[in-house]
């Protein structure tokens, strides 16, 4: 190959690429000199101007007149979504005029066609989103349904879906050998399919649960246990359903199963660890939420019971998210599991000047009783536990019935009450004493 031949195929590139930009360039000026045309994108462009105009107006006015009818509700949400689209449906009713009159004057009008209905899916789409409010949704909207409704118009879809269609990987053959193929565009289908029936099941497992805690009969135990139940398997149901509906065939997950096995075995086990352990708490009711439980010396109370982890409020304001597995593997101590009476201790000590320890023991119940928190019906004990090195020391033991409500603060309030006797009645409370003896005074 000679160089003059080299320099004539690297030219050869360059003059296809002229010659398409040719032929975009010519394809412009035609239809941009099309009278027909021409008319159809300007009367777009002026859509917008009476739609700018009187879209805010019809905004105010329907707000206006229906801000005391309707206040609440699926009706309120419904009417809020319209008056956001106010100036949307006024374009689309500017476009709708304008198609009509072109019509009556026999020109043709496919460009307005194609443009309302981009703007009726937009409409549709924001409207759905605005109902929904959420906005995972209004970007799964924007970037996915708006886009395939314009591909729709434009009659392109079909050539897009052939080409989704033929990027497949096999999975293998089914019994009478037909080949199965896992293409592009199932996957994407699967994916709006479970998104939809995600939103649905996420839907009805709140709904249900705002049910189960309407009713009184139901323990908490058991309506957090459903509530795990369904956030379980409803989301499970949800995938299944979207699989079917994309005709994949389910046997060919089993192709996964060993490297899903693996997955779970290496990555996966604290979670599934947890996660079992959340359903074997609620199973056996040792936890349950509004029990007082004492974790790793931190009391607090439970507040919900997730998947992986047991939410708990301490009297600081601050929840601890505690692995139900640490619940199965360490234990903790449920003040409020079977039953709310539990015995408290309050140990003090008094000074070896005082005579009468009798009159001690009784100023100290009665301290106790003193106190409202402390159970009536169970009365107080004080124990003379051991002569220390500066106090004779006593154990106070009393009852109460709400470990729910703090034991720090109930014991607080029984020794500000034994403070209050012992000092009416003149008892000493011993503090640290040292005595020096001198044997021998140095000389001089």
């Amino acid at each position: 190959m000679t160089q003059d031949d080299s320099a004539l195929d690297e030219l050869l590139p360059l003059d296809a690429m002229q010659g398409r930009f040719g032929e975009i360039l010519t394809w412009l000026q035609e239809t941009l000199l099309d009278i027909n045309i021409a008319i159809q994108i300007g009367l777009v462009a002026a859509a917008f101007i009476p739609a700018l105009i009187f879209g805010p107006r019809l905004r105010h006015l329907v707000e206006a007149h229906t801000r005391e009818l309707i206040r609440t509700g699926l009706a309120r949400r419904l009417l809020t979504a319209a008056i956001a689209l106010a100036t949307p449906l006024a374009l689309l009713a500017v476009l709708a005029v304008e198609r009509v009159v072109l019509g009556a004057v026999d020109r043709p009008f496919h460009l307005i066609n194609a443009a309302m209905s981009l703007m009726t899916a937009w409409l549709v789409i924001r409207a759905v989103t605005l109902i929904i409010r959420s906005r995972f949704w209004s970007q799964v909207a924007f970037y996915i349904a708006w886009p395939v409704a314009a591909l729709d118009v434009f009659g392109l879809l079909d050539d897009v879906v052939m080409q989704l269609q033929a990027l497949a990987i096999p999975l293998g053959e089914t019994e009478e050998g037909d080949p199965v193929d896992l293409s592009l565009f199932d996957v994407l289908r699967t994916l709006i399919y479970f998104g939809v029936l995600f939103w649905a099941a996420s839907f009805a497992g709140r709904a249900i649960n705002t049910q189960l805690e309407r009713a009184e009969e139901i323990s908490p135990a058991l309506r957090a246990l459903i509530a795990k139940v369904l956030g379980f398997v409803l989301p499970i149901v949800a995938l299944l359903i979207a699989l079917q509906l994309t005709g994949f065939n389910l046997a060919t997950l089993a192709i996964f199963s060993g490297a899903v096995g693996i997955g779970v075995g290496l990555g996966l086990q604290k979670t599934v660890a947890n996660f079992a352990a959340g359903f074997t708490l609620l199973a056996d009711k040792s936890i349950k939420p509004g029990d007082a439980l004492e974790v790793d010396g931190q009391f607090g109370w439970v507040t919900g019971m997730q998947s992986r982890y047991v939410s708990m409020r301490t009297r600081d304001g601050t929840e601890h998210l505690i692995p139900n597995e640490h619940f199965i593997a360490n234990g903790v101590i449920n003040w409020s599991k079977s039953d709310r009476v539990v015995r408290q201790h309050a140990p003090f000590g008094v000074s070896y000047s005082t005579v009468d320890m009798e009159k001690v023991q009784q100023l100290a119940i009665a301290a106790a009783q003193s106190v409202d928190r402390v159970v009536p019906d169970k009365t107080p004990v004080c124990n003379l536990m051991e002569f220390g090195d500066s106090s004779v020391n006593f154990d106070l033991r009393f009852w109460i019935s709400d470990p729910q409500n703090g034991l720090s603060n109930v014991r607080s309030d029984v020794y500000m009450a034994i403070w209050k006797s012992f000092h009416e009645n003149g008892i000493e409370f011993p503090f640290p004493q040292m005595d020096v003896h001198v044997k021998e005074m140095p000389k001089g």
